[in-house]
């Protein structure tokens, strides 16, 4: 089925990034911002926000892609996105003056979700319907597994 097909591919864009900081701690970390400010004087994005953990995460949704019955592009495409949207938030979030990793339940998921399967849909056919399963499943699998991965130690807060 292409809708789990596809949230699996999600979950992986978002999962590489904590993974590899769970393995590399701050080895390669670059911020993507560099530390540049916004006119407003606050972060562009952050310091968690970094090179590695985009990088990760296109190679990651790359590579499972074809596992999936998808493109490598298909992949590249969905966890580039991913990435995009995460940025966004994170971008806003610092808008918001709400600090780094603090959570934003909606803002945390949806453009992170809903960018991907926007740039994806005229690839895979994906109705208004799939979009919006998919992105409830993810906002949904986000709050009931983020504690679950704290306590694996893989996420270092529970949300």
């Amino acid at each position: 089925m292409l809708i789990a097909k596809f949230f699996i591919l999600l979950f992986l864009a978002n999962a590489a990034p904590v993974v590899a900081n769970k393995f590399l701690g701050r080895r390669f970390a670059w911020p993507l911002d560099g530390g540049m400010r916004f006119v407003d004087g606050r972060p562009l994005f952050g310091a968690s926000k970094t090179l590695r953990g985009v990088v990760f995460s296109v190679l990651a949704t790359t590579a499972a892609a074809p596992l999936l019955g998808m493109s490598c592009y298909v992949g590249a495409l969905a966890g580039s996105m991913s990435m995009t949207g995460d940025l966004m938030s994170s971008f806003i979030k610092r808008r918001l003056e709400l600090p780094p990793s603090s959570r934003a339940t909606g803002l945390d998921q949806i453009p992170e979700s809903l960018l991907p399967l926007l740039v994806c849909q005229p690839l895979l056919g994906f109705t208004l319907t799939d979009i919006i399963i998919i992105v409830t499943l993810f906002l949904v699998g986000d709050v009931v597994f983020s504690p679950l991965f704290y306590k694996l130690r893989i996420r270092k807060r529970p949300y």
